[in-house]
């Protein structure tokens, strides 16, 4: 993957003059600073996940810390009550574990489950991971055998809603006063 530093924010990108907002970047230390107890080990797991697959760059801003593979593959967005994990896959997944409808982007499709402990971050999580890694690096056959592994749970039919977009939605930052 090549690498970019913009001169202005410092901030390192997957493509030489990425379009970005330029804002100063964090490092994971001060992002963790301030963070929910639950948040570090989340992250460590999905950091060390992608980091076996190979080359991120891991890039922690005010509102989350992004993955990249050359474009961004995943996010992780600290919310009131969990952490919102989304991805780029070039599937539409129906599961029950995603927690917002589906939002089709330029031919790859944005998802987002909400944890709130790291023990979440299973098998079928990191199999989406390791799917949206190769999808980002622009590794066609590496994602296809991702899916594959990763079950059929997902169609490629953009106007095709299966039982995923018929379940409640969860709001991903609501305070509930009767919890």
């Amino acid at each position: 993957m090549e690498r970019w530093t913009c001169p202005k924010c410092k901030r390192e990108f997957g493509r030489k003059n990425q379009g970005h907002m330029c804002s100063r970047g964090l490092t994971v230390d001060e992002y963790f600073a301030s963070a929910n107890d639950w948040e570090r080990p989340i992250f460590d797991t999905v950091s060390d996940h992608l980091q076996q697959l190979g080359d991120v760059i891991v890039d922690p801003v005010a509102m989350g810390i992004m993955f990249k593979n050359g474009p961004m593959l995943c996010e992780l967005r600290a919310k009131n009550k969990w952490t919102a994990v989304g991805f780029f896959l070039r599937r539409r997944l129906t599961s029950a574990r995603l927690s917002r409808k589906v939002t089709d982007y330029q031919g790859k499709y944005f998802h987002v489950v909400n944890i709130d402990d790291a023990t979440m971050v299973d098998d079928e999580l990191l199999g989406w991971l390791t799917e949206a890694y190769h999808v980002a690096g622009g590794d066609t056959e590496a994602a296809a055998r991702a899916a594959a592994a990763n079950g059929g749970n997902s169609t490629s039919d953009p106007n095709d809603s299966g039982p995923g977009d018929e379940a409640p939605m969860v709001p991903d930052d609501i305070e509930d006063p009767f919890a």
